[in-house]
């Protein structure tokens, strides 16, 4: 079975094994696909990506919750009543 390869670098696995951090680099800040018998078996990404991809997921969830309640009725609260 054919899989999509969904980086613009690649590296195969035996080459991540002998210098993981020089594999990372040649992504430039980019995730690598990490290929075994020119397949791919994982993706490395760089933490900053990492981080940039959890806040986008995150803010795409909020804006679904949103849309979900944007037509609901509105409370009236009052943050000094106890």
């Amino acid at each position: 079975m054919t899989h999509p390869i969904l980086s613009n670098i690649s590296a195969g696995i035996s080459e991540l094994k002998k210098n993981p951090m020089a594999v990372l680099q040649q992504g430039e800040g980019f995730p690598v696909a990490i290929l075994n018998r020119n397949q791919p078996v994982f993706y490395a990404v760089p933490a900053d990506a990492y981080e940039q991809l959890m806040e986008r997921l995150e803010d795409l969830e909020l804006a679904a919750l949103v849309r979900e309640r944007e037509n609901q009725a509105e409370v009236e609260v009052d943050i000094d009543a106890i």
